[in-house]
């Protein structure tokens, strides 16, 4: 293979991490270089952009060390049989980019995955000794992100959790069958074996109360992974279970969800098209609700049509429709488990409604003020000065909560 420049490698090898949708930076230890010691830090203000959940952005240097590959997963780009250029980085390259990126005020940490070359302990070995050199070398203080390769030996997985601040294992897809049948060279057990050795290991670095000596610090903003939808069939639900079960199993703090792509010369047991990006984004309201809302995946599932979210309406209104018995809701003396379940106010509205009527009686236009668009909760809710009546059970009350909207004119 011809010798490539870095700047080339670079182009192909960030190119080919786009399609890993679990880059995030939220949830780590704080750590900076004030003082002189060190360099860089986990916070501040804002290549991938990834977002805290106080909504800061944070940009990562997101990039493979190789997409050379042994494996060849079906839905790949980089699978072994797949007809593209290849590359590799260094070690030195890798930490040399990131160092001089930071200094260029360019990023505030890494995300690095790879394809797998010779076995996995080969290729976990290389990332790590990346992550050990920029930590115990330059005293690296950023924020750094390793993609585990499950098949690797626990030691490996247990050092990678010592130096990265976020491990993730890819599940890939939501039925175990269609894994074994697009990925062959995979095991789920095996992935969810390298994910319990995470989840032990974030569980065993938090310190006990009253205890003085601090235990190893072990990947202190925890796992993701990552689901494909719309590759192996699997409906919405089933989708929302698997991402419960993680959740509960795992102890995650995020399951990303991501479009199946078609890729060039795929395999003909693969779908010709891709599924519409708002499935994704419903998919991603109603991991939300799972979350912070307090529904389960049942319950998202009642609303759904054939296993599928509603892509006209959010699935919080799609469930708050099927379950119009439940409503409306006294903003002034309903529980806060049951105000979340409103549709149009979010978990700061709601704790601020239930600080304020502490105080005073609501009325429609306080609870205006905490949402953006009081049309949607009106229905849903009475207060002081307003009750819904009919409109609670308009036979048309979907069309108007999800009027589609329309472009003002300047004439």
């Amino acid at each position: 293979m011809a010798r490539l420049d870095l700047r080339k490698k670079l182009s192909i090898l960030a190119d080919a991490a786009k399609y890993d949708a679990s880059c995030s930076s939220s949830g780590t230890s704080k750590r900076d270089s004030v003082g002189g010691k060190g360099i860089g830090s986990t916070e501040g203000m804002g290549i991938c952009h990834a977002y805290t959940p106080d909504g800061r952005c944070v940009s990562l240097l997101k990039i493979l060390l190789t997409n050379f590959c042994i494996y060849d997963c079906a839905y790949c780009i980089n699978r072994a049989s797949s007809n593209v250029e290849r590359a590799r980085f260094s070690v030195d390259e890798v930490v040399d980019l990131t160092l001089n990126f930071y200094r260029r005020n360019y990023i505030e940490g890494l995300f690095l995955s790879s394809g797998i070359i010779r076995n996995g302990d080969y290729t976990m070995e290389q990332m790590v000794l990346v992550a050990k050199t920029l930590r115990e070398v330059h005293d690296f203080r950023g924020y750094i992100h390793l993609k585990l390769i499950p098949e690797a030996d626990p030691k490996l997985v247990e050092l990678a959790g010592l130096y990265a601040d976020r491990l993730s294992a890819n599940i890939e897809l939501p039925r175990d069958e269609a894994l074994a049948r697009l990925a062959p060279q995979k095991d789920v057990g095996v992935i969810k074996k390298a994910m319990s050795q995470v989840r032990l290991g974030v569980e065993a670095a938090k310190p006990a109360k009253g205890e003085r000596i601090k235990p190893p610090r072990f990947a202190p903003g925890g796992q993701s992974t990552q689901l494909i939808v719309g590759a192996d069939g699997a409906p919405d639900t089933e989708i929302l279970d698997r991402s419960a079960s993680l959740y509960g199993g795992y102890g995650l703090r995020r399951v990303y969800y991501s479009a199946f792509s078609p890729i060039p010369d795929s395999s003909s047991i693969l779908p010709l098209s891709k599924p519409p990006l708002m499935r994704e984004h419903r998919l991603y309201q109603a991991d939300w609700l799972l979350r912070f809302y307090g529904f389960s995946a049942p319950e998202i599932g009642e609303a759904t049509t054939g296993g599928m979210l509603d892509l006209a309406v959010d699935p919080k209104l799609a469930w708050a429709l099927n379950r119009r018995e439940q409503f409306p809701v006294d903003v002034n003396r309903a529980p806060r488990e049951m105000l979340l379940r409103v549709p149009g106010l979010g978990v700061k509205a709601v704790d601020r409604i239930v600080s304020v009527r502490r105080y005073r009686t609501l009325r429609l236009e306080d609870v205006g003020r905490l949402t953006r668009s009081v049309a949607k909760v009106r229905p849903f809710i009475t207060a002081l000065d307003w009750t819904p009546g009919g409109l609670t059970d308009a036979v048309d009350l979907k069309a108007r909560v999800s009027a589609a909207p329309e472009q003002l004119s300047l004439f």
